[in-house]
């Protein structure tokens, strides 16, 4: 499977699977990255690829040495089931 990567253009991250984008857009504040809605292709559901989406989008933050704030609920989700990273949340 293909890596997380930054789409700085469009302002999302973003995971190619099978030829189906798997997308998380976000906006960016000082310091920190406000991840806004995430979305995965209707035949890639269910299998797990929208967390591997967010956790590769917080690898990327962390990299950066950005917070993130989760601005939709699978994020907000995802990080109440991952308390190791509390420490990028504001």
């Amino acid at each position: 499977m293909a890596a997380v990567y930054d789409n700085k253009d469009l302002s999302r991250f973003e995971l190619d699977v099978e030829g189906g984008i798997a997308f998380a857009n976000y906006r960016l504040a000082p310091g920190t990255v406000i991840i806004t809605h995430t979305e995965t292709p209707r035949e890639l559901r269910g299998r797990g690829i929208a967390s591997l989406l967010v956790k590769g989008a917080l690898a990327l933050i962390r990299a950066e040495g950005l917070k993130v704030v989760a601005g939709c609920g699978f994020v907000a989700n995802y990080l109440d089931k991952h308390p190791e990273e509390a420490d990028r949340v504001v």
